[in-house]
């Protein structure tokens, strides 16, 4: 199990933007791939986006898709999801995943939490007027 923290999260209101962070201790995050994942109260954790090993290529869901960036840090070994134009439907718990498999971010399988073997606590969003 790697050391996963995410952080960024708030309350913001519609419209708005945020980043999320995921930062890790005692690994290099460029050698993973990385998801965002959230889950709402009541619904199933969803994947969000998802950037490969070496930033190689990258993927988002079609509900954050066009308003979302997903970007590495490599300096601070972070990797870093910014959400503009926020809805109230954004509104979950967010987490921060690793993955050693080059496939994790594909189409089919950035969205299946099983392909991601470490995670983080997560940072709460929270998108209300």
């Amino acid at each position: 199990q790697l050391n996963i923290v995410e952080s960024g999260g708030g309350l913001v209101h519609p419209g708005g933007s945020l980043t999320l962070s995921c930062a890790a201790s005692g690994f290099t995050l460029d050698s993973y791939a990385i998801g965002w994942f959230r889950q709402a109260p009541g619904k199933e954790r969803e994947g969000v986006s998802c950037i490969s090993i070496s930033s190689i290529y990258v993927n988002y869901a079609d509900s954050v898709k066009g308003r979302s960036t997903i970007s590495r840090d490599n300096a601070k070994n972070m990797v870093n999801l910014q959400i503009n134009n926020l809805k109230p439907e954004d509104t979950a718990v967010y987490f921060c995943a690793a993955s050693t498999a080059r496939y994790a971010c594909g189409d089919i399988y950035f969205h299946r939490t099983d392909i991601f073997t470490s995670w983080g606590q997560g940072t709460q969003v929270t998108v209300s007027s």
